[in-house]
């Protein structure tokens, strides 16, 4: 039996005009190591769908990994690689929030729990 996937959610709310850098910079830097820690990438929605230069944008990216225990895996791989905390750092001038979440399909939940 599957365990079920386990989807990370980062919203990230941009200063105005810093949008489409953000996006940028986050599929050329950050992604990368997200993929190496078994991260994939789902969706990158930009909210409103519009490049604004005078009003905040906010980017939702949506990544997967394929059960609780590659989570733990990518998350025991993360927390001790300062490149990460260095990378977010370097972003705040383009950033006004940010926050993750982790979220997994109700009929998934039960077995999730199940350890």
């Amino acid at each position: 039996m599957t365990e079920g996937a386990v989807y990370v959610i980062d919203r990230v709310v941009t200063r105005p005009g810093a949008a489409r850098e953000f996006v940028d910079a986050y599929l050329e830097s950050y992604a990368p190591g997200a993929r190496n820690r078994g991260m994939t990438l789902r969706q990158l929605l930009v909210s409103p769908p519009i490049w604004f230069d005078d009003q905040p944008n906010t980017v939702t990216v949506t990544w997967s990994l394929p059960s609780a225990r590659a989570w733990w895996e990518m998350t025991w791989q993360g927390r001790p690689d300062p490149s990460i905390a260095e990378w977010w750092s370097e972003m705040d001038d383009l950033i006004l929030e940010r926050s993750r979440s982790v979220a997994a399909a109700a009929d998934d939940v039960d077995r999730l729990c199940d350890v």
